[in-house]
């Protein structure tokens, strides 16, 4: 007799993004010094089908939200949290800039441990590239 096993989570999200007809679903990371580039990346993934999540918080530019520094490091905690969200729920990850900082590393490794396909547009900064 066999017996099934039950689905994993990342089975059950596949298969729900399936049923609601989402095929494509792709993250951008990267340091938000490259905002503007990121919009310009994620209006060509729009364009081809795909969803597309991205931080939508730049703490280099000011903002009531997050004026108070102790507030603001409380909230950089939450964000980073919502952005390793957005790369589970992501099929592929797309890094923007040519620039890696510790935050944008962190992501990357997190996507592979996940599995999730991860393109650079600056493939050079790649830190797992050979010579990298």
């Amino acid at each position: 007799m066999t017996y099934l096993q039950p689905l994993t989570p990342e089975e059950k999200l596949s298969q729900g993004k399936s049923a609601l007809g989402i095929h494509d679903v792709v993250v951008l990371c990267g340091s938000m010094r490259f905002a503007a580039e990121m919009t310009e990346v994620a209006i060509e993934q729009s364009v081809i089908g795909a969803l597309v999540l991205k931080p939508d918080c730049n703490m280099k530019v000011e903002h009531p939200l997050w004026a108070d520094p102790v507030e603001a490091e409380a909230l950089k905690v939450c964000l980073d949290d919502q952005h390793r969200q957005k790369i589970r729920l992501a099929d592929r990850v797309i890094v923007v800039g040519d620039y890696i900082g510790d935050s944008t590393r962190a992501e990357i490794a997190y996507a592979r441990e996940l599995g999730k396909p991860v393109r650079f547009t600056h493939p050079e900064v790649d830190p797992d590239a050979a010579g990298a």
